[in-house]
């Protein structure tokens, strides 16, 4: 694996990013969201190193950047809005080198939140949202292909919450049986799972 760290000039500083390249070409970019930076959130939880590592398997270049106010990456928490911007900043930046590549979206908890919002302004082949933070924040209807991944005993959103949303906006569920929100025990069949959705195309 081919791993570097980014420096991406944000609306409010220097963005931090960690780029993973995968073995062989690449067929495509991820772009891959943390969860909430003021409850320990950053590029480094293991969610998003699951994603992360399913994005590689799968030929994609894995993009983990750290929220405003997160390691080395400057400003503070702005409520998803700044961190939309910065997400959209680092996707401009990594994009413009590989203009033939598409992006997919990932988001875990509250980056699925974020996620959502970038959707709306980037041009994506999709959307897989973790453990979205659904009845905390107000999520859009989709704008672009989306799918969720959640937990079947997530402790802080609770499944039947998701599943309601998943209905009304008709995005496919995909549940990890077992599972608490953060997946302890389970970053395997997580990771199986994204793998899967990935291979379906």
């Amino acid at each position: 694996m081919n791993a570097w760290k980014l420096r991406v000039k944000g609306p409010a500083g220097a963005i931090e990013a960690v780029v993973e390249h995968p073995a062989g070409e690449p067929r495509g970019l991820a772009l891959i969201a943390h969860p909430h930076p003021l409850h320990g959130g950053s590029l480094d939880n293991k969610v998003v190193s699951t994603l992360a590592r399913a994005a590689r398997r799968s030929g994609r270049i894995a993009v983990r950047p750290n929220f405003r106010g997160v390691g080395a990456t400057e400003g503070e928490y702005d409520h998803g809005v700044g961190e939309t911007e910065d997400m959209l900043a680092v996707a401009d930046a990594v994009g413009a080198g590989f203009p033939g590549l598409a992006w997919s979206l990932f988001g875990f908890s509250f980056g699925a939140y974020v996620q959502h919002r970038v959707a709306a302004h980037l041009s994506a082949e999709r959307l897989v949202m973790v453990g979205p933070a659904v009845g905390m924040y107000e999520f859009s209807p989709p704008s672009v292909r989306t799918e969720i991944v959640h937990g079947e005993v997530d402790e802080l959103i609770p499944l039947g919450v998701v599943a309601d949303h998943a209905r009304l906006h008709s995005i496919p569920l995909h549940v990890v049986p077992g599972a608490g929100h953060f997946f302890h025990g389970r970053l395997l069949d997580l990771r199986a799972r994204i793998a899967a959705l990935l291979e379906a195309g």
